[in-house]
């Protein structure tokens, strides 16, 4: 089936900003797909002239706008923003971007550094909060708000490290940002995924293992995908969900209800 073939346009009108697309391995490229196939007009964003020529390919597949997005570098995310103001309105945002120094994440948290937990927490956690305020102007008919999470925020999951408290942290602004926008027909959850082999995860010592184990151990016998993860949060966005807010919601396979 063709990506820009349009299931049941239950999005139909919608416009969605996914953010963390890096190749079609990515958790955000499920969610692209996603909201595509469901109707939705779909803008990507891709992290520099590095990465352009991978996620290039993806963004036409889906008839996607690509823009510019460096959450570290000062101004250009409200570059971003006001680019998509002056187009119209947004009613979906997904944030899926994480990053920590290669030592700080494969060490323990006992040894983290302070500059690497500040860089882990402002990339794969604040950004998220800069993100969400300079949406909320532009989510005028109400909207929904997905940032990607992981059972190590809630369970110690060994090799996790200096994560766990980061994405701890990113769920817990989940929650207060349903919170604060719910007057407003803004909706926000956070979504964690089974172990899934994406660039990101990579990173992660003997990751493979976790891999294996979660295939081994989730009640449905197998490990989830990409697109598991994006037609989840296709439903969240849609008129089906629309008193669902402030949730983790768990797309693993059931893995998370085993001790």
């Amino acid at each position: 089936m063709n990506t820009t073939e349009t299931i049941y346009p239950i999005l139909s009108g919608k416009r969605a900003l996914v953010v963390g697309v890096a190749n079609e391995h990515s958790i955000a490229w499920g969610c692209a797909q996603a909201f595509r196939k469901l109707g939705a007009e779909v803008v990507l964003t891709y992290l520099n002239d590095k990465a352009l020529p991978h996620v290039a390919p993806l963004a036409q597949e889906i008839d996607a706008q690509l823009l510019p997005l460096d959450v570290t570098i000062p101004g250009q995310m409200e570059a971003l923003f006001a680019t998509l103001a002056e187009q119209g309105k947004l009613d979906i945002l997904v944030h899926s971007i994480a990053f920590a120094p290669k030592a700080d994440l494969q060490g323990g948290l006992l040894d983290c550094s302070l500059d690497g937990f500040l860089q882990a927490m402002d990339i794969s956690c604040h950004s998220f909060v800069r993100m969400a305020k300079l949406a909320v102007p532009l989510m005028t008919e109400g909207g929904s708000m997905f940032a990607m999470s992981y059972h190590g925020a809630e369970k110690v999951v060994p090799n996790y490290n200096v994560m766990g408290p980061v994405k701890a942290a990113l769920e817990a602004c989940c929650r207060y940002l349903a919170y604060e926008l719910g007057h407003r027909g803004i909706r926000v959850h956070a979504i964690s995924p089974g172990p899934l082999q994406t660039r990101a995860a990579s990173g992660l010592k003997d990751f493979e293992l976790l891999l294996r184990d979660a295939a081994t151990r989730a009640p449905v016998g197998e490990l989830v995908d990409i697109l598991d993860v994006g037609n989840t949060c296709a439903y969240l966005a849609s008129q089906y969900a629309r008193r669902l807010t402030g949730s983790t919601v768990y797309v693993d396979g059931g893995l998370n209800i085993i001790a």
